[in-house]
């Protein structure tokens, strides 16, 4: 079955569902009019499936894939605004980039209800920069955050969400991680509300400009909701308590996929201990955690990362249970995902059970080793010649790979990280291998420099990055990657090339123009895969020259279907 047909089934029934695709049925269920993304993963799947389903003439909501996560969002206000049930999406590295509108956002009165749908990426599957945690944000941006564990909860939790949002005028998060987001199973489904809200912004200075002395004021009113909404966590059935008939000193709480780890990890000890599971992350549940503790002896915290709700729940023993001991970090480990094994490991020293897992994979009398293997580009993409082009030229410009500083970024060029290739310095964010050769090259001129950059990361975050460069007179050599498509998220449309099937014409933004536009004499727009030759030229051209040049290395990806 299509992925249409599949988010449209009618309701009363079942469908297997991707976590992903989970949230977009619940947001079709709550009425959404309006849904805005960047695509990152593990978030990807919400975007396709939205595009998907306005191809297919589903649905009346408005979608669109924004320039970055910080458009999107600022789109998704302008909806919420003007009183559309808005959704916004977004991989954890695009709420950092979101963030600048996100945290005044929630101060104001919001009109429409929104609901921002943040995928984390614990052991950096697709995200290679760092471990985010998304719920750290909760703290500072003193907004709600639910915490879904399976894609049933990834529909209902979208549902709630919006129905927070309404009651209390108030953005929501709901936070993924990877094996929520891309785990599939069985969800039953609701009914799919149309969608009848009144568009139309209506002027209001008191709810919407963030200014002193008004912007104190709706601080007060923030936690005023934050406190409201704490009210209605403790009454929810979001939070509970599993086998609390269990008779045991001891219990664990957890939240979100790590619930799913403990279950599967007290079957296989064959254990029955009370676990809360939390699906508001914040604002807690205060006195539901504190009667629940008030009786134990003992307490696991499972959770991912870092270790917010051990925190949490140690002040809160303070006043309930002295004499609790808590176990968390001391137990689990503070990096990578949990499993079901680690769980089970921890839950055994703690019940004081004795415990074997043997993970080596065997085949009768032998064990298997499996071969590592890097990740590389596909066979025919365009970037091939680009970094086997930059070779050679430095080889025939007399210089070593040890001369040149290597700007790398998030895209497939990343890849270059890797053999055969190796050629990247550094990594850091979306646009940032400009900025960064910026600061490189002011540090020291004469050091050679390029650095590379995809199309979709110019667009995102490199314009500016560039302009600084222009206006602040340094001179790194940009190779401006132009496959013409969001390649590595997914094949999805950007700027610079006009949607498949849009009927709108005069739609692409050309990237030369933009970079001439920032003030760039050396331009050179080139196809290494036909004009090898003239492509290591141009290089060795462009190194030596005094001010900012720009190669655009232009050839659409292979998996582009023509």
């Amino acid at each position: 079955m299509n992925i249409e047909k599949l988010l449209y089934k009618p309701a009363g029934e079942k469908a297997i569902l991707l976590g992903d695709f989970a949230v977009i049925r619940g947001a079709l269920e709550a009425g959404v009019q309006f849904v805005s993304t960047y695509p990152g993963t593990p978030a990807s799947e919400i975007g396709d499936g939205f595009s998907l389903l306005k191809k297919a003439g589903k649905g009346s909501f408005y979608f669109e894939y924004s320039t970055n996560e910080k458009v999107a969002l600022e789109a998704g206000i302008g909806a919420s605004f003007s009183n559309l049930k808005t959704l916004v999406a977004m991989k954890s590295f695009g709420l950092n980039v979101a963030s600048d509108a996100l945290l005044p956002f929630g101060y104001t009165g919001i009109r429409g209800p929104t609901v921002i749908v943040v995928a984390d990426d614990p052991s950096c599957h697709s995200s290679g920069q760092e471990e985010e945690n998304t719920r750290g944000f909760a703290s500072l941006a003193h907004i709600p955050i639910l915490e879904p564990s399976d894609p049933q909860e990834c529909k209902d939790f979208t549902k709630i969400a919006f129905e927070l949002s309404e009651k209390f005028e108030i953005p929501v998060i709901l936070r993924l991680t990877t094996r929520v987001a891309h785990q599939s199973s069985i969800v039953k489904l609701g009914k799919i509300e149309k969608a009848n809200r009144k568009a139309g912004f209506k002027k209001d200075y008191q709810r919407f400009v963030t200014m002193p002395p008004r912007v104190l004021e709706m601080h007060d009113e923030l936690l005023d909701k934050l406190a409201k909404i704490k009210r209605e966590s403790e009454q929810s059935a979001i939070n509970f308590i599993n086998d609390w008939s269990a008779v045991a000193k001891i219990g664990i709480i957890t939240s979100g996929v790590s619930y799913l780890h403990t279950k599967e990890a007290l079957q296989s000890l064959n254990l029955r201990i009370p676990v809360l599971k939390l699906g508001f992350f914040h604002p807690l549940p205060e006195k539901k955690i504190e009667r629940f503790i008030k009786l134990l002896n003992k307490v696991l915290m499972v959770e991912e990362l870092e270790p917010y709700l051990e925190k949490e729940i140690k002040i809160l023993a303070k006043d309930a249970n002295p004499k609790l001991k808590i176990f968390g970090k001391n137990l689990l480990p503070e990096t990578r995902e949990l499993t079901p094994e680690i769980v089970m490991s921890a839950i055994a020293q703690l019940a004081g059970r004795k415990l074997k897992i043997e993970n080596s994979l065997k085949i009768g009398n032998c064990k298997l080793k499996i071969p590592q293997r890097s990740p590389n580009l596909c066979p025919g993409c365009p970037y091939w010649p680009v970094f086997n082009g930059v070779k050679q030229a430095l080889q025939e410009a007399g210089l070593k790979r040890e001369d040149v500083v290597f700007g790398g970024g998030i895209g497939c060029y990343m890849l270059a990280s890797f053999i055969p290739h190796n050629l990247q310095d550094y990594l850091l964010c979306m646009g940032s291998s400009i900025g960064i050769a910026h600061g490189i090259k002011k540090a020291n001129k004469k050091q050679k420099l390029i650095s590379f950059v995809g199309d979709s990361s110019f667009f995102h975050a490199g314009i500016p990055a560039l302009i600084n460069i222009v206006h602040n007179q340094s001179n790194p050599l940009i190779i401006l990657m132009d496959n013409q498509i969001t390649a590595m998220t997914g094949q999805q449309p950007y700027p610079g090339i006009a949607e498949s099937g849009r009927k709108e014409k005069g739609q692409k933004v050309k990237l030369e123009e933009i970079v001439k536009a920032c003030g760039v004499k050396h331009l050179k727009i080139i196809e290494p895969a036909k004009d090898y030759k003239g492509f290591i030229k141009v290089v060795k051209d462009f190194l030596k020259k005094e001010t900012v040049a720009v190669i655009i290395a232009r050839r659409p990806c292979v998996r582009i279907k023509r």
